[in-house]
């Protein structure tokens, strides 16, 4: 799975007093885009060595081994939730005030590749591409909340923890992640693949679907069978879980059995097709990133959890 990258580990702690070396990985997003070197038909993330600037203000984010990812100090993304310079309080951060304009320090032959994209174009090594994905749901953390969804005032960067804070309500914001499911549904040697509605993906899925507020994982996957397929289901096991950034998601991974008919009824809203698939037909997906993917394979090879 993408999260799979022994003997490499990635290091996510909030350390805001780090600063870039000539090494450090700089990156820019733009919506759900990275910014890469493009030149000389070869596909690269972008090092401070890459730029002209200075980038003394760009924000640390995360650690691959032994090598810092920092987010560009531009006018469209790290300036997201800039310290409010009204506040002097020191578990904040101080004002940035000398960030330079994105067009002032891009490097040439640049350009912005989806992050979704990585995965399929073998463009960076897995731990590289497990990072960036990580990266941009901070990154997007940070731009998603520059204002407080209480008072509408801008927040500012905490000091001592990866949080925001309203000045003036005194909110504390942490980072969310939505927990969700992907289910291999189980007949006695079939397992139900299915193909999303509004996704061209020319590979099959299972059922998969958010855990709701007030909800058990157990009781999301016998919701969302029911809800995508019209299945009973019973023997609900846990397999393995899976950071998975694309959509800020957590998701946890299950196996149950249909408990009575197997008639499929598919919603056609989320589903466009769902079929039982036995053992030795299972293709499984073009590369072995996701918890699909690893489910669909398990069950294939008879491994999965009884």
């Amino acid at each position: 799975m993408i999260q799979d990258i022994l003997p490499s580990r990635l290091y996510n702690h909030y350390d805001p007093g780090r600063r870039p070396s000539e090494g450090s990985y700089i990156l820019s997003f733009r919506g759900s885009s990275v910014l890469m070197r493009s030149g000389s038909g070869k596909a690269s993330l972008l090092r401070m060595s890459d730029f002209a600037g200075s980038l003394e203000k760009a924000v640390y984010l995360l650690t691959l081994d032994s090598e810092d990812f920092f987010l560009l100090p531009d006018g469209h993304s790290s300036l997201a939730a800039a310290p409010d310079p009204r506040i002097k309080d020191p578990k904040f951060l101080q004002p940035d005030d000398d960030m330079m304009p994105e067009d002032e320090i891009l490097p040439e032959d640049c350009a912005y590749v989806k992050v979704r994209d990585l995965r399929k174009m073998d463009l960076l090594p897995k731990p590289l591409v497990f990072a960036v994905n990580t990266a941009r749901q901070i990154a997007a953390w940070y731009a998603d909340n520059r204002f407080c969804g209480t008072c509408g005032s801008r927040t500012v960067h905490s000091r001592t923890e990866r949080a925001l804070c309203c000045p003036e309500c005194g909110r504390t914001i942490y980072p969310r992640i939505q927990p969700a499911v992907i289910v291999g549904v189980t007949h006695n040697d079939e397992l139900l693949l299915t193909r999303y509605s509004d996704r061209p993906l020319a590979y099959d899925a299972l059922v998969a679907g958010f855990t709701e507020i007030g909800e058990t994982f157990e009781q999301t996957v016998e919701r969302e069978v029911m809800e995508e397929t019209g299945l009973r289901v019973r023997n609900i096991r846990y397999y393995k879980s899976q950071p998975w950034a694309i959509a800020d998601d957590i998701l946890a991974g299950y196996y149950c059995d249909v408990d009575g008919d197997t008639t499929v009824h598919i919603d056609k809203s989320e589903l466009k097709q769902a079929v039982w698939t036995k053992r030795e037909d299972i293709a499984g997906q073009p590369d072995d990133y996701s918890l699909t993917n690893e489910m669909m394979i398990t069950f294939k090879k008879g491994l999965e959890p009884r």
